[in-house]
């Protein structure tokens, strides 16, 4: 008997909040948009084989896989709590492209994380369990990050507190917006998309990046739509990163000719997201930037409504 985790796609900065929001996906069409770690009882103390739409662009070294990483963290954190791990044998199903944009080490670390921990049968409460994987995900990105594995773990839309002891808070949702997320199929490195933000801002920039970020929050608590959407702009890093996504211009300028209410950047790219009301339109801008914006057949386009439910635990 085993489980399987499935950890669904996500936006992080969600234009407005850089590296403190993040919004979980779930397209509309029952499409999966994530990826799915099954753990069984091992032979040996530790088996990980990876398939899946992108399991090639994986080292072919187990021990090389975040979901290693995820085990051992897992392991040492029972080992304080006097509980030794069961041997397992893991299988990663890889559906997400790596350095998309869409949360995809986020979402390996979250299904990892809590598929041992469900086979475990949850030593882990849910606050140790998201500190692991915001470690895990900042031994990828240089620091400890939440922004993807919060949505991706807990489902919604959520800001990162990281105060008084609260790692997160959930952000209530727009039910009737369209998300339309698009990854072209190129790949723009973290690392890359750091370097190229200016290491100052002006008093002013960051005066404007705190009146947003509290706007939307205080519009989306208070149901204000039309606030919202006004608001949902990025200051710090669009002026900058769009230069390193061919076609972006293009696709936001189409979105907003369709009555978009707005639209940016999917965490550092190059994936991108518009938000619609219209669902006849939403799909007129899904064609568009399939024949414009995707460029090879590893790109998809994928109208989402926000993912409520975070991971999914099943029995296998």
């Amino acid at each position: 008997m085993g489980v399987s985790a499935f950890a669904p796609a996500s936006i992080g900065n969600v234009s407005v909040g850089f590296d403190i929001l993040g919004a979980a996906l779930k397209p509309i069409d029952g499409q999966i948009l994530g990826d799915n770690v099954d753990v069984y009882p091992g032979d040996s103390e530790f088996d990980l084989s990876i398939e899946g739409w992108f399991a090639s662009k994986l080292p072919a070294d187990p021990k090389k896989n975040i979901c290693y990483d995820a085990y051992v963290g897992f392991k040492d954190l029972l080992a304080e709590k006097g509980i030794a791990v069961k041997p397992v044998k893991m299988v990663l199903k890889k559906n997400l492209p790596i350095g998309s944009g869409l949360g995809s080490s986020a979402a390996s670390i979250v299904a990892a994380v809590e598929a041992l921990n469900a086979f475990h049968d949850y030593p882990l409460s849910k606050d140790e369990a998201l500190m692991l994987m915001g470690r895990l995900e900042g031994k990828i990105s240089g620091s400890v990050h939440f922004d993807n594995v919060a949505p991706c773990y807990l489902g919604g839309i959520q800001l990162m507190v990281e105060e008084a002891g609260i790692i997160t808070e959930t952000v209530p949702s727009f039910a009737d917006w369209y998300w339309v997320s698009c990854y072209p199929g190129i790949t723009v490195s973290t690392a890359a998309a750091r370097a190229i933000l200016p290491k100052e801002y002006s008093r002013s920039t960051c005066i404007t990046f705190g009146r947003q970020i509290a706007s939307f929050i205080q519009a989306s608590h208070t149901g204000n739509e039309k606030l919202a959407a006004a608001v949902l702009k990025d200051v710090l890093a669009e002026p900058y990163r769009r230069e390193l996504i061919p076609g972006y211009d293009d696709a936001m300028a189409k979105g907003m000719e369709l009555g978009a209410l707005a639209g940016g950047i999917s965490g550092s790219g190059p994936s991108i997201f518009v938000v619609m009301k219209d669902l006849a339109k939403a799909e007129e801008l899904q064609e568009y930037l399939k024949k414009n914006f995707i460029q090879n057949d590893d790109g998809f386009c994928n109208i989402c409504r926000i993912d409520t439910d975070g991971t999914v635990v099943t029995s296998i």
